[in-house]
């Protein structure tokens, strides 16, 4: 915990997002996550920064990337090309890229249910033999606004202990294996880790946490998505001694399955059962999604961190995140919260 003044404040709808500025600069941001919520926020980040970096899981099991990682022994490409995706402009040339690379194929054969980007990163990775630059050579064909690095230079497992795994059993705690099993498990998930135990970190990534004015975990799915990239320790440690700023984004509502009947704040509990030493600044809340306010704040103030609740959500109802309005609270907490002058 950090002496940093703890507050809560309440983002008003409607303010257009602008770039955050320091002497003419704009924040070199980092996002943490995978999955559809690391791509809710590089949707929104890339809108109010040029200097934006994605540090995604590399755990997945299922579908395409499970099937790529089995048979080839490669890194789960999946989330690496969600992120990528997300990062591509609204323009017409953008637009296309983000279609073609999620673009699934369908047919009776061993291409059924593979997505076009998988392949591509997959064959630039044997083309290359090199994680990164392969990804950076991808991003500079769709025109993504941003970078894209796995967490780690290996794939990883995903394990989590959890009581009622087995509904006949549903006071005994089992080892449930597997990301896609884990984030589908109608049990309680008691905690999270990965094999290997001590998995390397990609340096470019601990190097771009380092060299950060803002950090953005989440949001995402939290024993899948989140927490993962505080088990990665080169990285975890990169997460703690920065001199950046942490922004925690929560989700809109629990994940069926992974977090049923989790609160906000239970969702900060269990993030710092796994993390004790990492210290946030701020935690991003949808308003309608926190019901018991003061006791969000309780489990902020623990990380030393403020609460800001602002509208994020999709005006549909759904537990989607709004690009636009998740983009202006994102603009607003970089410099409300930031420091003065330049952001270096």
């Amino acid at each position: 915990m950090t002496g940093r003044t703890f507050r809560m404040r309440r983002l008003r709808r409607g303010t257009p997002a602008r770039p955050a500025r320091g002497r003419g600069a704009q924040p070199k941001v980092v996002a943490l996550g995978g999955g559809r919520g690391l791509s809710a926020s590089l949707t929104a980040l890339r809108r109010i920064t040029g200097d934006l970096t994605a540090v995604v899981t590399v755990a997945d099991d299922g579908g395409s990337s499970g099937r790529l990682r089995e048979e080839l022994g490669v890194l789960p490409p999946g989330d690496l090309r969600k992120a990528l995706a997300a990062l591509c402009g609204d323009d017409d040339w953008g637009q296309t890229w983000a279609r073609v690379i999620q673009h699934r194929f369908q047919s009776q054969g061993d291409l059924h249910e593979h997505a076009v980007g998988n392949l591509l990163i997959v064959a630039l990775w044997e083309q290359l033999g090199d994680h990164v630059q392969a990804l950076d050579l991808v991003g500079k064909l769709l025109g993504a606004h941003g970078r894209v690095l796995p967490m780690s230079a290996v794939p990883l497992e995903l394990q989590a202990l959890v009581r009622g795994h087995d509904p006949a059993r549903p006071d005994e705690v089992d080892t449930v294996r597997g990301q896609a099993t884990v984030a589908l498990t109608r049990g309680e998930v008691q905690s999270v880790h990965v094999v290997p135990h001590d998995p390397p970190a990609v340096p470019e990534a601990v190097a771009a946490v380092m060299d950060a004015d803002w950090v953005v975990l989440g949001p995402g799915s939290w024993f899948s998505s989140v927490i993962p990239h505080l088990l990665v320790p080169e990285l975890l440690d990169a997460l703690v001694a920065t001199k950046a700023r942490r922004v925690l984004s929560l989700n809109l509502a629990p994940q069926p399955g992974e977090t049923d009947g989790f609160s906000p704040q239970r969702h900060l509990e269990v993030l710092g059962r796994h993390a004790p030493k990492l210290a946030l600044d701020v935690v991003l809340a949808d308003e309608a999604a926190v019901p018991d306010s003061e006791s969000l704040a309780d489990a902020a103030k623990r990380f030393g961190a403020a609460v800001e609740l602002a509208p994020v959500a999709a005006s549909d109802s759904s537990p989607v995140h709004d690009p636009e309005l998740l983009a202006a609270a994102y603009d607003r907490i970089f410099r409300m919260h930031g420091r003065i002058g330049p952001w270096r």
